[in-house]
C-alpha cells in the first residue's frame, strides 16, 4: 500500500459486503492514463509488503492493464528481474536498427555506408545472394522460385547474355518460364511460369522507365 501511495495511487480496503469494486476508490494520476503502449511501469515491493496488499495490488494491476493499457510483469526474484531488464533494454537498443533494416526500399543492395544489405567481399562473395534478393523483390516470388532462377543464371549479367542470344522477343519473354521449381516430396511439379518470366525480361531489357511490369497491380 505504501508503494502504491508513493506512486500517487492511494487506495483503501473495503469490506466485501459493501458490494463495491475496490478500484472505484483508487485514484490514478493523469500521466498513467495517458501512458502509451510502449511505456513500462516498474513496481518493486518487499515480500511482506506484497502479502499485506496483495488483494488491492491485484485490482490495481488489472486496472493498469485494462484501462491504462500497460503491461504488467510479476517476477519472483531479483535475478529474474535483472534478466527481464536486460532483455527489455536489448530489445529497445536493437529496435531502431531493425526498423531501418525492414524499411529499406532496396533490401537487396550490398552492404555499405548508407544501406545494410547483402555483404559482398572484394572477391565477389555475396553477389549471388544480392541477385537472389533482387529477384525476390518482384511480386509473388517465393524463395523456391528465386532459387530456381538464380541456380540457372547465377548473375543478372549471365541472364542478359542469354536474352541477347535469343532470336525473337517471344523467345526472350519465355526464357525463364519452363525452369523447374523445387517442391516438397509428393507435391505437384512447378515451373517459374510465363508471367514472372515476362516481368524479369522486361526489367532487364526495357529502356522505358515508365513501363509497368506487373499488369495485376
Amino acid at each position: 500500500m505504501e508503494a502504491l501511495g508513493s506512486l500517487g495511487c492511494p487506495g483503501t480496503l473495503e469490506a466485501e459486503d459493501e458490494q463495491q469494486y475496490p478500484w472505484e476508490s483508487l485514484q490514478v494520476p493523469p500521466e498513467v492514463w495517458a501512458a502509451g503502449e510502449q511505456e513500462l511501469l516498474l513496481l518493486l515491493l518487499e515480500p511482506e509488503e506484497f502479502l499485506q496488499g496483495v488483494f488491492q495490488l491485484t485490482q490495481a494491476l488489472v486496472l493498469l492493464q485494462l484501462w491504462a493499457n500497460l503491461d504488467v510483469l510479476l517476477v519472483a526474484s531479483w535475478q529474474e528481474l535483472s534478466q527481464h531488464v536486460c532483455a527489455f533494454t536489448k530489445a529497445l537498443a536493437q529496435r531502431p536498427f531493425k526498423q531501418f533494416q525492414e524499411s529499406g526500399t532496396f533490401s537487396f543492395c550490398t552492404a555499405g555506408r548508407w544501406m545494410a544489405g547483402e555483404r559482398v567481399t572484394k572477391d565477389g562473395t555475396g553477389l549471388r545472394g544480392a541477385w537472389w534478393r533482387q529477384v525476390r523483390q518482384f511480386n509473388r516470388v517465393s524463395p523456391a522460385v528465386a532459387d530456381a532462377i538464380v541456380t540457372a543464371f547465377p548473375s543478372p549479367r549471365l541472364l542478359q547474355q542469354a536474352y541477347l542470344a535469343c532470336s525473337t522477343d517471344q523467345e526472350r519473354l519465355a526464357l525463364l518460364a519452363d525452369l523447374p521449381v523445387k517442391v516438397d516430396e509428393g507435391a505437384r511439379p512447378r515451373r517459374v511460369g510465363p508471367d514472372l518470366s515476362r516481368r524479369i525480361c522486361l526489367f532487364l531489357t526495357s529502356t522505358n522507365p515508365d513501363l509497368l511490369l506487373d499488369l495485376s497491380s
